[in-house]
């Protein structure tokens, strides 16, 4: 079974500084049919105007996920780490017991957008962590590059949940697959340009819930798609 969640059903949150579209309920928009799917519990699709960003703020017991399309956002948090990631770059903050942080754009005249994601984790009460890591677009080309697990194989960020995280950019024409076990379930995520899923088309912002799909089978149409596909329990 193969579930698209248009871009446009998503909800909207406008604070002028920060354009959000939320996949699952978050803050103000609750959604009873989406409250999230599996331990995947939030997908925001963020813009955030320059000089802008999100001040001091907690978190716990979440793993917190960023993946940035266009611009540089700047990280500060309680447990020493100050850094910016760029397009390439995939981030983890894990909150545990408890973790304070802030969120900026740092540039003077460039926006920065990006997908923020929330997975719950496999157990409470972890100590706060941070990670960052690159990853080409050359490792991405034409196919999926795992860069998220359980345990960190092929370089990737390590998550606390039994969960692969894999991102991938195909071009017109372009094929990619990936097995689904038994027992597991996908969910993809556009973030950019268009591509078949399993036979449906889907759009910038739209996503995919699989389930009792033996795999997830993609096709690039136009220049470029990129994508984020979550293999969950």
């Amino acid at each position: 079974m193969l579930q698209i969640r248009k871009s446009n059903d998503r909800g909207l949150a406008d604070h002028g500084w920060l354009l959000s579209r939320h996949t699952f309920s978050f803050a103000d928009y609750y959604d009873p049919s989406h409250m999230g799917f599996g331990p995947l519990r939030v997908i925001n699709e963020d813009r955030v105007r320059p000089g802008q960003g999100f001040g001091t703020h907690g978190h716990r017991d979440m793993e917190i996920i960023s993946y940035v399309l266009e611009g540089a956002l700047e990280h500060r948090d309680s447990i020493g780490t100050g850094s910016i990631i760029r397009p390439g770059d995939v981030q983890i903050m894990s909150a545990g017991t408890g973790i304070r942080h802030s969120e900026f754009n740092p540039s003077k005249i460039e926006p920065v957008h990006f997908l923020q994601i929330w997975i719950e984790p496999d157990r409470d009460g972890i100590a706060p962590r941070y990670d960052q890591k690159t990853f080409p677009e050359s490792e991405k080309r034409g196919g999926l590059r795992l860069v998220g697990s359980s345990d960190g194989r092929r370089g990737s960020i390590v998550i606390h949940q039994d969960v692969d995280l894999f991102a991938g950019i195909l071009s017109s024409g372009e094929k990619a697959s990936h097995a689904l076990r038994k027992g597991r379930r996908g969910w993809l995520q556009v973030a950019r340009g268009s591509v078949d899923v399993n036979g449906q088309t889907l759009e910038a912002g739209d996503g995919a819930a699989l389930q009792d799909e033996p795999a997830v089978a993609l096709t690039g149409r136009g220049d470029r798609a990129e994508m984020l596909l979550f293999d969950l329990p």
